[in-house]
């Protein structure tokens, strides 16, 4: 019986991740969805949140979708096709700091519908890597 599953993180700038995982998460349209091998089949849209593939020695590797994307779950393999994601501990905090102040400023001071939408979805993508580095640094203190 295989005990690992082959994992491909890309997004349309870059590949995030690849490798050998016993389990990946993810944050999908309904709610979060556990992935092990021999899974069944599945495709499935991802919101702007996290992704955590447990590698074969435990080590957790934790990947912030900040747009959203795409989830295809085959029998051997997860591939995730991200329209942005990062590492967690690659995120900039300042600059995600900055973001999230604009889109808030955005919002408050929101004239039309297609402004309004910009700004929450800049807002949700901060927030993703934000929540990101707070699971990094709750992860390097245990």
């Amino acid at each position: 019986m295989t005990t690992t599953i082959r994992v491909e993180v890309v997004s349309a700038e870059a590949a995030i991740y690849s490798g050998e995982a016993t389990m990946v998460v993810a944050t999908g349209e309904i709610g979060e969805l556990g992935i092990t091998p021999r899974h069944a089949p599945l495709i499935t849209r991802l919101k702007p949140g996290k992704v955590v593939v447990t590698e074969a020695n435990g080590a957790k590797i934790d990947i912030s979708l900040t747009g959203g994307g795409i989830l295809e779950v085959q029998p051997q393999s997860v591939t995730v096709l991200a329209d942005t994601a990062i590492r967690s501990e690659d995120i900039d905090e300042a600059a995600a700091q900055r973001a999230k102040k604009e889109a808030e400023d955005a919002l408050a001071n929101r004239s039309d519908a297609v402004e309004v939408a910009e700004a929450q979805a800049k807002l949700a993508m901060a927030m993703a890597q934000l929540q990101a580095l707070e699971r990094l640094r709750k992860n390097l203190k245990h």
